[in-house]
């Protein structure tokens, strides 16, 4: 089945219009209101029954059409140097209610047989983090989830004071407020506001690669969603204390 990202709408409450990419192919889905009227669909040439038509404000297309096709899909490893090469701001978006590294990894087991999971030594990534921001540089991240909290959410939750005491800024959102944003239901890292890393999954939430792109219009529809979230998402510790007292 072929998956629709979403790329950025123009409409305000979910209204349309708005674009997605059809992954895997060149094609670009346009939602807009059908055009009915009978003058303008009279003027129009070659069509076939199979054929609809819509309407779509030119803004839409000037923001939000890709401008270049996408570069191959690489390995997660080779982008690991822009944690390090980044001169201000690394952000992430989390979509996914799980991920398989999280479930392969040792801490999983540890945190499922009842241990505390908040306070872990430091790894390399999390090194890596002290010595960024140690430098002014800020790593920030913004994690949907839902209601109730799925059990990989759970688990991101508990583990994560220990990348927040590293220097990270990570913070929460409910899905439902994701949707009514327009936010995209994709993972991504942006460096910089101009380099956006978009992860590919499988089915079973492992990474199969990164997808690096500069394109003006992926940038702009990153910078707009981290803005969005980072606006109304919840840091890690106040939201943990509201899940506590609801638990």
């Amino acid at each position: 089945m072929a998956r629709l990202r979403f790329l950025g709408t123009t409409s305000d409450d979910g209204d349309c219009p708005t674009l997605y990419e059809v992954e895997g192919t060149t094609d670009v889905l346009v939602q807009g209101d059908r055009v009915t009227d009978p003058d303008q669909l009279a003027q129009l040439r070659d069509v076939k029954d199979s054929e609809t038509f819509v309407l779509v404000p030119r803004d839409l297309l000037v923001r939000f059409a890709p401008r270049t096709t996408d570069s191959a899909m690489v390995p997660f490893s080779e982008i690991a140097s822009l944690f390090r090469e980044f001169k201000h701001t690394a952000f992430r978006l989390e979509t996914r209610r799980g991920y398989a590294s999280d479930r392969n990894s040792p801490k999983w087991e540890r945190w499922k047989s009842g241990a505390d999971v908040s306070t872990e030594p430091d790894n390399t990534w999390r090194e890596n983090v002290r010595a960024q921001t140690a430098q002014g540089k800020r790593f920030e991240r913004v994690r949907l989830v839902d209601q109730p909290l799925t059990e990989g959410q759970q688990f991101l939750l508990a583990s994560g004071h220990s990348n927040v005491a590293a220097g990270e800024d990570i913070r929460n959102l409910p899905r439902a407020d994701a949707v009514r944003l327009g936010l995209p239901e994709h993972d991504f890292w942006l460096f910089d506001s101009r380099l956006v890393a978009r992860f590919v999954f499988d089915e079973d939430d492992a990474t199969l690669g990164i997808v690096l792109s500069e394109d003006p219009a992926e940038v702009a529809l990153a910078c707009q969603a981290r803005d969005a979230a980072w606006h109304h998402a919840t840091r890690t510790a106040e939201f943990a204390k509201a899940v506590a007292s609801t638990g």
